[in-house]
Order: structure tokens, then sequence, then C-alpha cells
């Protein structure tokens, strides 16, 4: 079994913005990648960004940078 780490969750009000948040990350190596949203957050959208705790800032930043609606940003063990 895999053993649960601390990661941040961004989550996102809408797909089209998390979609974003992917193309985003990808072209500019932000930390994390997409996931299907945990049961633990409520959220608009099925979908969140995953990074390490660490990148927190890197990931808010990123997300403001691309002019993204974001909805909330948790710790969660996962």
């Amino acid at each position: 079994m895999r053993q649960k780490q601390l990661r941040v969750i961004l989550t996102f009000p809408a797909a089209v913005d998390a979609m974003a948040m992917e193309s985003y990350g990808a072209a500019h190596q932000v930390p994390g990648r997409l996931i299907p949203l945990p049961s633990a957050v409520s959220a608009g959208c099925g979908l969140c960004w995953s990074a390490p705790p660490e990148a927190r800032e890197a990931v808010e930043a990123a997300a403001q940078e691309a002019g993204l609606r974001t909805g909330g940003i948790y710790e969660l063990m996962l």
C-alpha cells in the first residue's frame, strides 16, 4: 500500500480552469499535477491541482499569473 503524503490541493470552480492550469503547469514547469478531487474537499469541479507542500507559493503564483479562477487551497494527506 502506498504511503500517504501531505499534499497541497488547489481547487477550481470549473473544469476549464483546471485544464488551463494543466497546460500552464506543463509549459512553465509548475510542480504538481492534475488529479481527481479528493472526497474530503467540496469544490465546483471534479479536478484539482496536487503538489508537494513546499510548492504551495509557486502553485498559487502560477495560478495567479495565468489569470485562473481558483476555489480554494488545502493541505491534505493523500
